[in-house]
């Protein structure tokens, strides 16, 4: 038994895999104790009668929050001397180029809080400057009476010889009293070259690491016992909670990896391969292109701090179905990124929401029925809803109904901003992909928003409110090893890559085994950081024989030209080892009425639009079969969403109970 956990600003979704048979259970989030509601999700299955798990799987936003909310562990910062600055200098880059007085994110440790240590390696990992014990000394008593609760070490070249790291957390371990998981080294967090990247890293794992293992020590103590948790990475596998405790800042795209990874892979078993991911939930909107594949890079920041580390390329926007609406002193209509949350939430929910929000303007429009909502078991209030509508429609000149168009049409302009981000912004056009849309809000807003990019195609899986809490049912266990390298390629540098290949495949395979993994279920992925001579700026590539002729290619393909004849230089080497688990099996089931009457279940009319409200049918998914066609505009409820059909389209149900939806022309 499986179940897959994902804690989501708004709602908590739960989904259990028992033998194939899927259940799903779906409850308001708990901001101030995530794991409350995760436990609460726990208890209901056992309710059920599903007593022990044996792999819970989770998304958890708790180390992303820890940064954006700067409520991580007090956190002291150590280098090499001279280097004290190296944070707060930076690459002097410009966050907006054109804007003269750019405001920075707060710093998330002080410039007191900042040590350097006379020592030195050079550029080859030899020692020049002996580490200092006595500075470490002096340093380790001012660390005790600052009340320090975790810190971050990076010496320059410490990826080349850990020595000097090695040797201060020794110290700090024997003589501070510090436990293990409070000294962060950078040549364990990023053994890569780039000081000032490997250095924001290592000090963002060292804010978090604290708040993260206090959080997975909590649910560890409460989930049933001979259940083993893990926790979703960036790169879109999952890893043990002692994995997870040690890379903590490998799990800041925890939640929206994993619905990057669930709705892949239903859209292939579609038979669609050329998707762009489209996940509204509550708070946010999480969208990702896939020519084919799953797309990742090693560059990445989280409010404005670098961190290096394989993720999933995911556009994430502040546009959810919490995003609350508002007014700007000139009168324009705003919408986020602020979000009213699980509390107190849209003011439909009645936990005493005051704003209006994405989800208040689509209850207003009738896009939500309070018949259908959670499968009835949460009261909703839309009658709460017109006052302060009709307040926000006055400060716009506009009726509620009006304003309430206003807001759903700002949010799906948003949500088409992110789209060409990820598409047109790196090179491909929207058009030759099929969106799947999911979390409680996609399916409300994707066909307008197809309409914009003129893409013809939508898919809506068959539980798509708790897509991400699914991805994590098929996500593998993930272990990357990296090591800097720095060497121009030649037949002696392939034979040392090869040499640490071998090394790292081997570690790779004991941890895994260690987990539980069977050696037949390992499958080992060799990569390489790879440039030309004298560029910046690296590409990942697969390691192979003909590596030269890789490296060309893809840089042609990225670029859009290569040198051939030009020295490639080796920068770092990934292993990537991927250890399968068992996943849920859908079948496909036979075709049969294309009739969707037995699935109606009334009209209505509405404004869709600038015209005149018109009528559209209401529809209840779990009645609809395979073959089943709808013409819109409609409404399709079901538990954890709503599917919203505009005229001009049409959906079908498939094989897989997908709703596929059509632009028809």
């Amino acid at each position: 038994m499986h179940i897959g956990v994902d804690i989501g600003g708004t709602f908590t979704d739960l989904v259990l895999n028992e033998k194939g048979k899927i259940y799903t259970y779906k409850l308001p989030s708990t901001p101030e104790d995530p794991s409350r509601a995760l436990l609460q999700g726990l208890a209901r299955f056992q309710e059920m009668g599903f007593e022990n798990a044996t792999y819970i799987s989770h998304g958890s936003t708790v180390a992303t929050n820890a940064v954006l909310e700067r409520k991580g562990a007090p956190t002291a910062f150590i280098t090499s001397q001279g280097f004290k600055d190296l944070l707060f200098i930076g690459r002097q880059n410009r966050p907006d180029l054109y804007q003269l007085h750019p405001q920075l994110p707060p710093a998330l440790i002080t410039e007191s809080s900042c040590f350097e240590i006379p020592e030195r390696l050079n550029s080859q990992g030899d020692v020049l400057t002996p580490l200092d014990e006595e500075a470490v000394q002096s340093i380790l008593e001012q660390i005790k009476k600052a009340d320090i609760a975790s810190v971050a070490v990076c010496f320059l070249f410490s990826y080349l010889n850990p020595e000097h790291e090695a040797r201060l957390k020794s110290i700090f371990l024997d003589q501070g009293g510090l436990k293990d998981w409070q000294v962060s080294l950078s040549n364990e967090v990023l053994p890569e070259f780039r000081e000032f990247e490997r250095a924001s890293t290592v000090v963002l794992e060292a804010y978090v690491r604290p708040v993260m293992s206090e959080y997975l020590a909590k649910i560890e103590k409460n989930i049933p016992q001979g259940s083993s948790l893990r926790i979703m990475n960036s790169d879109g596998g999952v890893m043990s909670a002692s994995r997870a405790r040690s890379q903590s800042i490998r799990t800041v795209l925890s939640g929206p990896a994993a619905g990057v990874i669930g709705g892949f892979q239903l859209a292939q078993e579609a038979g669609f391969d050329h998707v762009i991911t489209l996940d509204m939930g509550g708070t946010s909107t999480d969208v990702s292109l896939c020519p084919g594949r799953q797309i990742h890079h090693t560059d990445s920041d989280i409010d404005g701090f670098p961190v290096r580390h394989r993720m999933i390329n995911i556009a994430t926007i502040g546009a959810g179905g919490g995003s609350i609406a508002r007014v700007d002193p000139a009168g324009g209509l705003h919408v986020g990124p602020t979000s009213a949350g699980a509390e107190p939430g849209p003011i439909l929910y009645g936990f005493g929401g005051k704003h209006i929000t994405v989800t208040d303007a689509n209850a207003y429009l009738g896009r939500i029925s309070p018949d259908y909502f959670l499968g009835g078991e949460m009261p909703l209030y839309p009658e709460k809803v017109k006052a302060p509508l009709t307040r926000l429609g006055e400060e716009l000149k506009l009726s509620p109904e009006r304003a309430a168009l206003g807001i759903i049409e700002i949010t799906n302009a948003n949500i088409e901003r992110a789209i060409r981000k990820v598409s047109i912004g790196q090179g491909y056009d929207p058009r030759d992909f099929t969106i799947i849309a999911f979390g409680g809000a996609g399916p409300l807003h994707v066909c307008e928003v197809a309409e914009r990019l003129e893409i013809l195609r939508v898919i809506i899986p068959p539980q798509p409110g708790v897509l991400c809490a699914y991805g994590l049912l098929m996500a593998d266990l993930i272990l990357e090893d990296t090591s800097a390298v720095v060497r121009e390629l030649s037949t002696q540098t392939k034979h040392f890559i090869e040499g640490i290949f071998q090394a790292k495949e081997q570690s790779a395979t004991a941890q895994l085994g260690s987990e539980g993994v069977a050696r037949k279920d390992i499958t080992l992925n060799r990569l390489v950081d790879a440039r030309y001579v004298g560029q910046s700026f690296e590409l990942t590539i697969p390691y192979s024989k003909n590596l030269e002729d890789f490296f060309h290619n893809a840089h042609q393909e990225r670029y859009g030209y290569s040198f051939p004849e030009r020295t490639i230089e080796i920068v770092n080497l990934r292993l990537q080892a991927i250890g399968s688990i068992p996943k849920p099996i859908r079948r496909p089931e036979p075709i049969s009425s294309l009739d969707p009457s037995p699935a109606l279940v009334g009209e209505k009319t509405a404004l869709i639009g600038d015209d005149e409200p018109i009528p559209f049918s209401l529809y209840e998914r779990k009645r609809l079969l395979p073959g089943a066609v709808i013409s819109g505009p409609g409404l399709i409820f079901q538990m954890d969403s709503t599917t919203y059909l505009p005229p001009r389209w049409e959906a079908r149900v498939d094989c897989y109970q997908n709703l596929l939806l059509e632009f028809v022309k």
